[in-house]
């Protein structure tokens, strides 16, 4: 009996290796499926796992891609007559064997996501490639959910958990009409006399009920996503009993304020009323600032911090004199480009300069002799900085503040 059974084994070893994958269970059909069925499954696997329809991270896109590439074989295999009954018959290393001995490959002669879809991607879906249109298949309604995020969300990416209260299909008691279409039928009425009718034919079908289910969805938002982003899940919308379900949307709205006012250092002399300004604002894959600056620091430079979206520091200064709506631009200190690893946009500072309200008797009557002095303590300091460093920066730095709580500059 042991040896009987050790037979078994190594005969269900041998048959396993020989057969390698079961292409049906990958396209989620019965052996003994038709054309009509092949085709389906095929193009919502197609579908489900294409590489541009897939949001999450490098390792979830490769999983998908590899079974992308699998559903594609298999497909094309069962779908070509000659290479379903090699396969059936010897399991993949048969296929290998005849494709061994061919000189020229048969069956489709291409890739089977563009017999599908055409050579144009997602955008080729009407017509199939121009080839003839299968059957179109009903599909529910979608279920489309505005998401808010934030410019910090878009520029560093964030996983979102979302509580999803949906319908769902469930097989009930007893049996109804399902799958009816219309057929047109001829008769012969009498010699050289025909008619033609519709008529509806119908399959039978367990009965549905539908219910409630909870459940929670990972939506994954990547660097670089805009807003009115849109975020598919497949076949996660509305069910309809004679079709497919529809699929669930994420639409991304991004809402201001895009960053905190105090997430950002301001220059030290500008007014507490100009902070409530600093802010972020997004063009393209280019981030805008608005960033305010003392009339002393618009007459003689300045070297100020400030904090990205990512908490990294960015350096802003400017040595010579800074006009009011001057701007500068900081290369790869913009937004990340979306699908494009490493790749960011420009920061685009445009400065504007506070003045002073009003000036006093005092600062009038110095005002034409002080600032002419702190133009050339300006340039004397560029010109001591390279050679004495910071020591010499402190000193002047607190001469400028001295002659400009004078002037009413700072």
């Amino acid at each position: 009996m042991s040896g009987w059974l050790f037979r078994v084994f190594l005969l269900l070893t041998l048959f396993a290796l020989a057969f390698g994958k079961d292409y049906y269970d990958l396209l989620k059909v019965p052996r003994g499926a038709n054309d009509a069925q092949l085709k389906r499954s095929y193009r919502k696997l197609a579908l489900q796992y294409h590489p541009d329809k897939i949001t999450g991270s490098e390792d979830e896109k490769k999983v998908a891609s590899e079974k992308f590439a699998e559903i594609n074989h298999a497909y094309e295999v069962l779908s070509n007559p000659e290479k379903r009954r090699i396969y059936d018959q010897q399991g993949e290393e048969g296929l290998k064997q005849a494709n061994a001995r061919e000189q020229h490959g048969g069956g489709m002669g291409g890739d089977p996501f563009e017999f599908f879809f055409g050579g144009g991607g997602f955008g080729g879906f009407g017509g199939f490639g121009g080839r003839p249109q299968e059957e179109e298949v009903r599909k529910g309604s979608n279920v489309v959910v505005d998401l808010k995020v934030t410019l910090d969300d878009l520029y560093n990416g964030r996983e979102i958990a979302f509580l999803r209260d949906k319908t769902i299909m469930k097989e009930g008691s007893g049996t109804r009409q399902c799958k009816c279409r219309n057929k047109m039928m001829t008769r012969q009425l009498g010699p050289g006399m025909f008619q033609q009718y519709q008529t509806q034919e119908c399959e039978t079908c367990p009965s549905v009920t539908y219910e409630r289910e909870q459940a929670t969805i990972a939506v994954h938002i990547e660097p670089g996503m805009v807003h009115d982003h849109r975020i598919s899940f497949f076949e996660e919308g509305e069910p309809l009993a004679d079709g497919e379900p529809g699929d669930l949307v994420f639409v991304l709205k991004q809402h201001q304020p895009a960053t905190p006012a105090d997430s950002l250092t301001p220059s030290p002399r500008a007014p507490a009323s100009s902070k409530a300004t600093f802010q972020f604002r997004r063009e393209g894959n280019d981030l805008l600032l608005t960033y305010s600056i003392s009339l002393l620091d618009a007459l003689v430079g300045f070297k100020h911090e400030i904090k990205h979206l990512d908490g990294h520091t960015v350096v802003l200064s400017w040595t010579g004199v800074t006009k009011p709506a001057y701007q500068q631009t900081y290369t790869g200190e913009g937004m990340p480009v979306y699908d494009k690893p490493g790749k960011y946009g420009d920061l685009i500072v445009t400065y504007v300069v506070s003045f002073p309200d009003v000036l006093t008797p005092k600062q009038q009557q110095l005002a034409p002799r002080d600032v002419s002095l702190i133009v050339a303590v300006g340039k004397e300091r560029k010109r001591k900085e390279g050679e004495e460093g910071g020591g010499y920066r402190k000193e002047v730095k607190r001469e400028e503040e001295d002659r400009g709580v004078v002037l009413g500059l700072s």
